[in-house]
């Protein structure tokens, strides 16, 4: 037993007046003898023996009484001496991810949460709590109980260390505050093992809600390609958990209009795919859906396929242009191939792509001309001559960049390194190829370059960028070099082409950092915006000439079609879909450790953590026991003769 007023027990010391009174009233008395009453000495005897008695039972309920009272003004109580006197705090994450959408014994995993959270959480407690989206700081469940109530579910969802951090700091670093971290999640699993920081002194409580069924239908993806007859053709991706499926319905539609239909099967645990046959050429804002009552985000996924728009390609030629004009065809690409000297200095800006293609003398005008097209954001592709001037490349190369072209070489090399981690090469190979004929070279040009793209033998640069400049160290014309007949100069040059200007893909997901460039030229203080039904945001954007490159990560959060639009002007279109991961009811096992208490209820872990808390006052007990003792003491005096 503590007390909240421990001093008020030194006035115990006052029960030693009551006993000086008491001992002061049973002084002895004086005998004397009356001859005519001696016939009344045994009854004398008798009255002294019981009146000592009730003297002593008065003391005893009058002593016991103040002692009481006393006690009462001290404030006992029953606690946990580690909570005793120390502040309480409270941080509750809150998952709403899309896999909360499935049903548990009780309903949807998360609406069952967010009602024992509130049912479990007394009224005046002070606490926070966090989801995917929100973050709500020092409230009362009055305060937050519509917003939980209307609460949405998220496409992205915080990691669980993530989770914990940002819970270790809403409860702050006070080492004498008694800190609690509830984590309320399905537990996805998302990493081969789950793991948790370090506890400290937070103590971490994790309720585990589970599905009664893992069962889930899920379009996983949906990109295009092209059949063996040469249709393009929509293939559309689909997995299946838990259980296997026959005749599932799969929709294709372009905005409302039912464009086709058919059904596919999909076994235990495995996947399926599909395929629609579209027409090229047409604009299609379209939607694939199927019906699976079980979670119903991943029912759907959307794609668009905009007018094409071709990129501009200008190349500078010092000799021939067969190559080029073979990879920059004229249904992706907008070519334009022309010398130095007849060069139109005003189509440079409003380009994508600049090739220089092996001229032996870069004018001083044309380094100049290149500036403002490069920072604003137009690529070069720089093919040196065998026999170039150097002075020249050095010159142009070094304005834009810290690196440079030295001596020029004569000595066989084979390129035998390609490094496929570097963007111009994403989505080229399936996989790390070891065994190609390598290409090779008679001559080329030093360079102390890092970021290299295709290298020498001996790890010296053949292709390497630089800001928005490619740089090849050598001529590939067919005298000094075979890479022409290589299978790496198709690629490496479309998609030098390509990526000068990214056009939209078919669809993009949410939660990602995606960049896209819209083919359109701004004006002063006008911006472009995505709109939608559900949605209408302005994106981080970078405004050029001839272009606007944007780039989404947090936004937009909703899936759908959005029409990027200048003012009331739809430009283009592009789709957003959420992440697929959450389509595998995956979960932890988990069981309680030394870092984290594992719970299977949200009430029963607020109801131990409340009587963890919890302070049993006695004080009332005492005033009732004072009063008990007063009782006693007048029915003593009242009715003991």
């Amino acid at each position: 037993m503590q007390f909240k007023h421990p001093e008020f027990l030194y006035a115990l010391l006052a029960l030693i007046i009551p006993i000086l009174v008491h001992l002061f009233q049973l002084r002895r008395f004086q005998k004397v003898d009356f001859t005519n009453v001696q016939f009344l000495k045994a009854v004398t005897l008798q009255t002294r023996k019981s009146s000592q008695i009730k003297k002593w039972l008065t003391l005893l309920t009058r002593i016991l009484a103040l002692a009481a009272i006393i006690i009462a003004f001290a404030q006992p109580f029953f606690a946990n001496k580690e909570t005793v006197g120390k502040e309480s705090k409270t941080a509750i994450y809150l998952d709403n991810s899309f896999s909360m959408q499935a049903k548990g014994a009780k309903g949807a995993l998360l609406k069952r949460a967010v009602q024992e959270i509130l049912s479990g959480i007394p009224e005046e407690e002070k606490f926070s709590l966090f989801t995917n989206t929100e973050t709500f700081v020092d409230v009362s469940k009055k305060d937050i109980q519509n917003d939980l109530l209307q609460l949405e579910y998220s496409s992205n969802q915080l990691s669980y260390s993530a989770a914990y951090l940002k819970a270790k700091q809403l409860t702050g670093n006070s080492p004498e505050t008694i800190k609690h971290l509830i984590m309320v999640s399905d537990f996805q699993q998302k990493q081969p093992t789950f793991s948790l920081p370090n506890r400290d002194n937070t103590k971490v409580h994790l309720v585990q809600m589970l599905p009664v069924t893992k069962q889930n239908i899920a379009i996983d993806s949906v990109y295009l390609e092209r059949n063996p007859s040469n249709d393009l053709v929509l293939n559309v991706l689909l997995s299946n958990m838990e259980t296997n499926t026959e005749n599932t319905s799969i929709a294709l539609y372009n905005d409302d209009i039912l464009l086709g239909k058919t059904s596919v099967s999909i076994p235990k645990n495995g996947t399926s795919k599909t395929e629609f046959r579209l027409n090229e050429n047409t604009k299609i804002n379209g939607r694939v859906s199927l019906e699976d009552p079980a979670i119903v985000f991943d029912n759907s996924r959307y794609f668009t396929m905009n007018t094409p728009q071709k990129i501009k390609v200008i190349a500078v030629n010092g000799t021939k242009d067969n190559f080029i004009k073979k990879i920059f065809t004229s249904d992706e690409f907008d070519l334009i191939s022309t010398s130095v000297e007849n060069l139109n200095y005003n189509d440079i800006n409003n380009s994508n792509l600049l090739i220089i293609n092996e001229v032996k003398q870069i004018p001083i005008s044309l380094i100049n001309a290149l500036g403002p097209f490069i920072n604003q954001g137009g690529s070069v592709c720089f093919i040196p001559s065998m026999d170039g001037d150097l002075a020249s490349y050095q010159q142009f190369i070094s304005k834009y960049s810290d690196l440079e072209l030295t001596k020029k070489t004569i000595q066989e090399k084979k390129i035998t390194t390609i490094h496929f981690s570097n963007p111009l090469y994403q989505g080229v190979f399936d996989k790390k190829i070891t065994n190609f004929q390598y290409p090779k070279v008679n001559s080329y040009y030093q360079s102390n370059a890092s970021n290299v793209i295709l290298s020498f033998e001996d790890n010296s640069p053949f292709l390497y960028k630089t800001n928005n400049i490619y740089v090849f160290t050598a001529a590939v014309n067919n005298e000094n070099s075979n890479f022409k007949n290589s299978p790496l100069i198709v690629p490496t040059l479309y998609n030098m082409g390509k990526q000068s200007m990214q056009l939209t893909n078919i669809s993009y997901t949410i939660g990602q950092i995606n960049s896209y460039d819209v083919p359109i030229s701004l004006g002063q203080d006008r911006i472009l915006s995505l709109v939608s039904d559900q949605e209408n945001i302005i994106p981080l954007q970078q405004s050029f000439s001839t272009k606007v490159r944007i780039t989404t990560d947090e936004v937009p959060t909703k899936a759908g079609i959005y029409s990027i639009q200048d003012k009331n002007n739809t430009i283009q279109n592009v789709s957003y879909n959420y992440n697929s991961a959450e389509s595998n009811l995956q979960y932890y096992n988990l069981n309680t450790t030394d870092n984290y208490q594992v719970s299977k209820s949200i009430s029963e872990l607020l109801d131990q953590i409340k009587e963890e808390k919890s302070v049993n006052e006695l004080w009332k007990w005492f005033v009732i026991f004072a009063f008990i003792f007063l009782l006693i003491e007048i029915l003593l005096l009242k009715y003991l003769k």
